[in-house]
């Protein structure tokens, strides 16, 4: 079976900058992978291409087995579910909760005049119960504290029954009872065969929910480690990818880090 991911030294620059640095990560079916660095290491743009959504300057890149760059990109961003503060922030404030998710069925923000089944009412409701989230169904979004719209992004994301789903960062900004709730919601994903293959960009190993199984880490635009986390999250490659000496921790599945010494 081919890889779900597939980047053979995968290179983006922008002008003289070269943000991702001859990348090369594979993602296989059933895995669940975290993606730590630094600000600027590259994750949300190694996103970015794994949605779909850029193409490398060098280098390959396949999604669920198509080639960016020969390939109809709007039907694989379909297969693909994204949650990111830059989706968010397309989403109109007055849009209703379930329609939010609703809508991703079409691949658009803000409903118009599509026309949906009686399933796809009842899928929308069920994921946002899943998500803890389903009496908020009819508040408007932009109502909604950041917990909240994070849970409801990542219900939208899972609408179109996607093989592949790409989490940007959906911790940040919530306090510690938010992230908590947040990550227990995203270790019962995690530990559900039916779900698809999960991505998680974050900044803490703090953020990465129990059931996931592997960890690439990125400096300065390129791969320093990539594999089981167990192998990946060990303080001298933590301690280079941040560049600070780290001890790191691991108790009941969870992982912590902090300044050595």
């Amino acid at each position: 079976m081919s890889p779900v991911l597939d980047l053979s030294d995968v290179t983006i620059r922008r002008g003289p900058t070269t943000i991702l640095d001859a990348v090369s990560w594979q993602v296989h079916e059933g895995e669940r992978w975290a993606v730590l660095g630094r600000n600027g290491a590259g994750k949300t743009t190694l996103l970015q291409v794994a949605s779909g959504r850029m193409h490398p300057t060098s280098g390959a890149a396949h999604v669920l087995g198509e080639r960016l760059g020969a390939t109809d990109v709007a039907e694989l961003r379909a297969r693909v579910g994204v949650a990111s503060a830059a989706l968010a922030d397309r989403i109109p404030a007055g849009e209703r909760v379930v329609d939010v998710v609703l809508t991703a069925a079409y691949g658009v923000t803000g409903r118009w005049r599509e026309t949906y089944e009686a399933l796809d009412h009842e899928r929308a409701h069920t994921l946002l119960e899943v998500f803890g989230v389903g009496g908020l169904a009819d508040r408007t979004f932009g109502t909604l504290s950041e917990g909240e719209r994070k849970r409801v992004q990542i219900a939208r994301a899972l609408m179109a029954d996607p093989e592949l789903l790409l989490l940007d960062e959906p911790a940040a900004g919530l306090d510690l009872g938010g992230r908590e709730e947040l990550v227990g919601a995203l270790a019962e994903l995690a530990g559900d065969h039916r779900s698809p293959v999960l991505v998680l960009v974050t900044h803490h190993v703090e953020e990465i929910p129990v059931g996931f199984t592997h960890a690439l880490l990125l400096r300065e635009g390129r791969a320093l480690a990539a594999g089981p986390l167990e192998e990946v999250l060990t303080a001298e490659h933590l301690s280079q990818a941040f560049g600070l000496a780290l001890a790191v921790d691991r108790h009941a599945g969870r992982w912590s880090a902090r300044a050595a010494g």
